[in-house]
């Protein structure tokens, strides 16, 4: 019996050494590198592009690329404490401190993969987006580029990001590159509203990866296969720390937007007010200049999917009342 206990003990003794070396190995390791692929790409900043880029850089990365001097020079992320203190990156045209320093393959391959051009992997509150067409793409590239008043060139450095063990884990067990796309990535006609509504939620805007239930059980390869998809119900954390809910967007007539008209849908997503004048959390981006094709497209997409029954956010909104 001793023997026993003493080599359950040594078992115990030799499962806590591992988890304790394997913690301390993500912890000193910190965000895990890459080897990058050279991706020869040279766009064309055509106007057209640069004003399709413009409406994306507003829909996409002012949100959080945006500082208090109106330039796109990097800003503190408080809505994002979970992974621990981070800010958002220079983006402006600034030959050394901002984006000057990437070709557009290089550039290209970032917003795809989530690979920087020193190999370091970008964590998960940097949006990749693999599935994005490669003319929005090109758009959003040839706006960053351009001498539009916000991409102005700004040598601000952002304080160095302070991952949190959590960021880490996730880098190291949850959260992979995507490989690079191989052949081109095209969007939908705008004119087929459900198909286009789905590359808004899915590839452009990306509402899916707050609006379902879980970010660690988001399917990012395949986005309609995310566990609880477009349901709601993903806790996200608000400017002072404290737990809000994403909605779930589904046409649930109790849990969902099933009773919500297309306008008021169009009134919330951009000035992120309800129907009965409630404000929405402002963990949920003021589209403020989301087009009416999409808002039309993204709200025949919802209304074309199985409705979703969320009772957790029964529970929620019976507690706030």
């Amino acid at each position: 019996m001793k023997k026993a206990l003493k080599i359950l003990g040594l078992l115990l003794g030799l499962i806590v050494l591992v988890l304790v070396c394997g913690a301390a190995f993500i912890h000193f390791g910190g965000i895990p590198s890459y080897e990058t692929e050279k991706v020869d790409l040279n766009i064309e900043y055509t106007p057209e592009r640069v004003a399709q880029g413009e409406h994306l850089a507003n829909l996409i990365c002012a949100n959080c690329h945006l500082s208090e001097n109106r330039l796109l020079e990097g800003a503190p992320m408080s809505d994002v404490k979970e992974f621990g203190e981070i800010w958002s990156a220079n983006i402006t045209n600034h030959p050394t401190a901002g984006l000057g320093r990437y070709t557009d393959g290089e550039l290209a391959y970032l917003l795809r993969t989530g690979i920087k051009r020193n190999g370091q992997y970008a964590p998960p509150y940097m949006p990749k987006f693999p599935h994005l067409s490669d003319e929005d793409l090109y758009s959003i590239i040839a706006y960053l580029r351009s001498d539009a008043p916000i991409t102005k060139a700004s040598d601000f450095q952002p304080p160095a990001c302070k991952p949190s063990f959590l960021a880490k884990l996730l880098c190291r067990v949850a959260f992979k590159p995507f490989p690079y796309p191989e052949g081109k990535v095209t969007a939908p006609d705008t004119s087929d509203l459900v198909a286009y509504g789905k590359y808004v939620v899915t590839s452009k805007i990306e509402c899916y990866a707050c609006h379902s239930a879980d970010f660690k059980k988001n399917d990012y390869y395949t986005p309609e296969q995310s566990f609880g998809y477009l349901g709601g119900g993903n806790i996200l954390k608000d400017m002072e720390g404290k737990p809000a809910y994403s909605a779930n967007l589904t046409m649930d007539k109790e849990t969902g937007l099933g009773n919500w008209t297309r306008e008021e849908f169009a009134h919330a997503v951009r000035t992120g007010q309800r129907p009965d004048g409630t404000v929405l959390s402002q963990t949920m981006p003021r589209l403020t200049s989301m087009a009416d094709y999409e808002i039309n497209a993204v709200w025949a997409y919802l209304n074309s999917l199985e409705p979703v029954r969320n009772e957790s956010l029964k529970e929620v909104r019976a507690i706030v009342k």
